[in-house]
């Protein structure tokens, strides 16, 4: 049971349920509907960093997961496997996210950016290496995004474990949701 009471959907102000409507119903909304003034700002910024960036959805997704791992954030975990499955990411490639106890040494994208995530989690600023890794293949507007991907979901996994924040027990389906970008090839 979380550590705060969620919000029922009747207690809500009208503006707040219609904003959650717009939402998949997950617990973690109800949760932050106790700060209703800053709720519409995290809906709008992690929808903007969800279907608005520049980031390649898998990758973005492969990101998010190695963040919530590192952040030992179950629910986190257990939301993004869902939506990095929906995007396409192989549980190959699902696998290599979450293993943080193994060094990221690889030449793609996709190894640069997991390690870079685990610098910036785990010390704050990458070392100029990495980020000079990094800036090479990516612009200046996805690394800003990357780096409020990483962020974001940093702040987001640390409020889900101390408000423990139950994970939903049933299926909620995300596929039908025209809010999540359809799946992709993989890269």
């Amino acid at each position: 049971m979380a550590r705060i009471a969620p919000v029922a959907p009747e207690a809500m102000s009208p503006e707040l349920a219609e904003l959650l409507a717009t939402r998949p119903p997950y617990n973690i909304y109800r949760v932050l509907a106790n700060a209703p003034t800053a709720l519409p700002g995290f809906v709008k910024l992690a929808g903007a960093l969800l279907t608005q960036s520049e980031l390649d959805p898998q990758l973005r997704e492969m990101v998010i997961l190695r963040v919530g791992a590192l952040c030992n954030s179950a629910y986190e975990m257990h939301q993004h496997l869902r939506l990095a499955r929906h995007v396409g990411v192989s549980e190959e490639r699902v696998r290599k996210a979450v293993r943080t106890d193994a060094p990221d040494n690889g030449d793609t994208l996709e190894d640069k950016l997991l390690a870079f995530t685990t610098s910036v989690v785990q010390t704050v600023k990458a070392p100029e290496a990495q980020f000079r890794a990094v800036a090479a293949e990516l612009s200046a507007r996805s690394v800003t995004e990357l780096l409020m991907t990483i962020g974001t979901y940093m702040m987001v996994s640390r409020v889900l474990e101390n408000l423990e924040v139950e994970i939903e027990q049933d299926d909620i389906d995300i596929a039908s949701r025209s809010y999540y970008a359809p799946a992709q090839s993989p890269a």
